[in-house]
């Protein structure tokens, strides 16, 4: 018997919509039954589509999707979205090559209103729907759920402002569950709970006047709960400070409803009706708890935000009991050491991060440096900026982003850094293709749009130890520095304890052979090494994107007949390009082979077979130049 059997009648909104609103807390529940069955298979993101469930159903229950628009912010949180809007049968199929995308994909479904992969978007794009739709004369409506700490980013609040002064119809959906991947940070969060303790005081006055009656039968009933009642106005006195004329959202314009309860589906369903028949900007804040409905979860959103597979979960927690031999290290946990030897070794060093406390490996140099460590928010802007400012203390700012987030920080990484030429050092992590999570966060743009800002010093590790030697080489540096390397482990090399460094702007030649001179760069390095062993190629680790070591591409150029370049970036403007440029300047003419990205949008699957399919697995290359120059096989 099937587990979801009113679930199992649904397979477009059109089909909920038929629901009796009795029966959405029975589909909500089979509806989260089937998310634990389908990611527990599948892994994906986790924690936040559980909290998610009963959101989602109230808004295509009242929404007529997709005429009315659906924005989904962050897109983590849309999977329930999926299954209700036509994927159900291929969520066994989601984050794989050739499947479903982990996040809204406009391509993908027409109930996918924006993709969106990174955060905070929605309200804008939403405002853009509600206004061209307005011009066109129609009459449906745009929605923004943002939620997982999207509010604290800056490009949310601009659009609110822009929002609010506008008479448009358009209704932003606040996901409030204290959480983007970590605990959320900052002032925002705060004045969020102080909203949802201030109503208490209501709460609490209709409460006392229902049950006093009922607890003066009850012996010591009635103490206990005026204890309770105390306790609560205690709480709830510590933010009468806050109190104010009118909400913040009201201040921007917008018509404040809430605190609701998010996991109560059917009195979404009454608010939601409401507002749907309302003009103007609305805000609906509504409290859900992320991991809803899965204890673990519940109790520790932080580990299960994403995960491969539950019994790969179950399977981790078993391992913990047992012996078992030491792993290759991450390239991030290679960093995360690095980053508290460095600290301990320079009190100046204070590390900065937007929200990507775990991801990017902070966590162990929390809790040893906390006076030293900023979780700036889902602020990658702020984040840089902040990072400039610290620097002209004389304070050495450490800004560990992804290489995807960093693109949304470019116009204060030239006018705050570059062209003030601070020492900023960017540990730039998860650069090139990053597999599950597809095109919107693959990193294959950095080495393009670094090395042509002024001032700035861009290196690319071949492995686990040269990792720790560039960090080290460019935190040294006085000037705006960027160390970019990939998801994952490398080739497992032996990393060094120490501190060293080695000369800025230096390749080095990793196996000699004849005719063929590869220039490679940082993860392409043990690919191409593997290659030219099929070919007799001569490798140079180039390890600096810029300075480039003209020197040695200019050596080799010389005494070799066929030159490649090899990078896990766009071809586009990135290192081969400065290979060329090189050449050009000292007028070598010889046939030149790029290897890297071609002008394309990559897919989400398994990142081997993505390189192999970019022709950058070490058999695609030796193919590729062998084709190329004519070799023989």
């Amino acid at each position: 018997m099937s587990q979801t059997p009113l679930l199992d009648t649904i397979n477009l909104p059109q089909d909920l919509r038929r629901l009796d609103i009795r029966q959405l807390p029975q589909l909500s529940a089979e509806l989260r039954t089937f998310l634990l069955e389908s990611i527990g298979k599948t892994g994906g993101h986790f924690a936040s589509n559980l909290g998610a469930v009963e959101l989602t159903v109230a808004l295509h229950y009242v929404y007529h999707t997709p005429e009315d628009h659906l924005v989904w912010d962050v897109g983590h949180q849309s999977y329930p979205h999926k299954i209700l809007t036509g994927r159900k049968n291929r969520m066994d199929t989601m984050r794989q090559y050739g499947g479903l995308a982990g996040f809204p994909k406009r391509g993908e479904s027409a109930y996918d209103a924006f993709g969106v992969g990174h955060s905070s978007t929605s309200i804008g794009a939403a405002l853009g729907m509600a206004v061209a739709d307005k011009l066109a004369g129609k009459t449906n409506r745009s929605v923004a759920v943002i939620g997982d700490g999207a509010m604290t980013a800056g490009q949310a609040f601009e659009a609110l402002n822009c929002a609010g002064d506008m008479d448009i119809d358009l209704l932003v959906v606040l996901n409030d569950n204290e959480m983007s991947i970590s605990p959320n940070v900052g002032a925002l969060p705060k004045y969020l709970a102080r909203n949802v303790v201030r109503d208490m005081h209501g709460l609490l006055s209709t409460i006392k006047a229902q049950s006093t009656k009922v607890l003066d039968k009850l012996p010591g009933a009635l103490e206990i709960a005026q204890k309770v009642e105390h306790k609560i106005k205690t709480i709830a006195g510590e933010a009468e400070h806050a109190k104010q004329s009118l909400s913040l959202f009201e201040n921007f314009g917008f018509h404040y409803t809430g605190p609701v309860d998010g996991h109560d589906v059917e009195q979404l369903v009454h608010v939601l009706k409401e507002l749907r028949s309302k003009k103007g900007p609305q805000i609906l804040h509504v409290i859900t708890k992320k991991g809803q409905g899965y204890k673990l979860a519940e109790n520790d959103p932080v580990k299960y935000h994403a995960v491969s597979t539950l019994a790969n979960e179950a399977g981790k927690e078993a391992e913990q009991l047992l012996p078992k031999p030491a792993a290759k290290p991450t390239y991030t946990q290679v960093f995360g050491r690095w980053l508290c030897d460095q600290a301990a070794a320079d009190p100046r060093l204070i590390a900065i991060t937007p929200a990507m406390r775990e991801g990017s490996g902070l966590v162990e140099y929390e809790q040893k440096f906390p006076e030293r460590y900023f979780d700036v928010g889902i602020a990658e802007q702020h984040a840089v900026t902040f990072a400039g400012g610290l620097a002209c203390e004389g304070a050495k700012p450490v800004v560990a982003v992804y290489s995807t987030f960093l693109q949304r920080a470019y116009d204060q990484l030239i006018h705050d850094i570059a062209l003030q030429n601070l020492p900023v050092l960017f540990a730039v992590d998860r650069a090139g293709i990053v597999g599950a999570d597809g095109p919107t966060h693959a990193g294959l743009y950095d080495l393009s749009f670094l090395r042509c800002i002024p001032n700035m010093v861009v290196a690319a590790p071949s492995d686990e130890n040269e990792c720790r030697l560039l960090l080290s080489t460019c935190y040294r540096l006085d000037a705006p520095s960027a160390v970019r390397y990939p998801r994952g482990s490398g080739r497992g090399a032996a990393v060094s304890d120490g501190l060293d460094t080695v000369p800025v702007g230096k390749g080095i030649v990793r196996c000699e052979g004849s005719r063929t001179a590869v220039f490679a760069f940082g993860s392409m390095v043990q690919p191409a090494l593997a290659a030219a062993e099929m070919l007799n190629a001569t490798v140079a680790d180039m390890r600096f994107v810029k300075p480039i070591d003209e020197e040695l591409i200019v050596r080799l150029a010389q005494s070799h007949d066929y030159l490649v370049a090899a990078e896990e970036n766009a071809v586009q403007g990135g290192a081969g390009s400065a290979v060329l440029e090189v050449l050009a300047a000292h007028n070598i003419c010889k046939p030149v082979l790029l290897l890297g990205v071609a002008d394309t949008v990559t897919e989400h699957g398994d990142p081997q077979r993505l390189l192999d399919d970019l022709g950058l697995s070490a058999a695609a290359i030796a193919g590729r130049i062998r084709r190329r120059f004519g070799l023989e096989a």
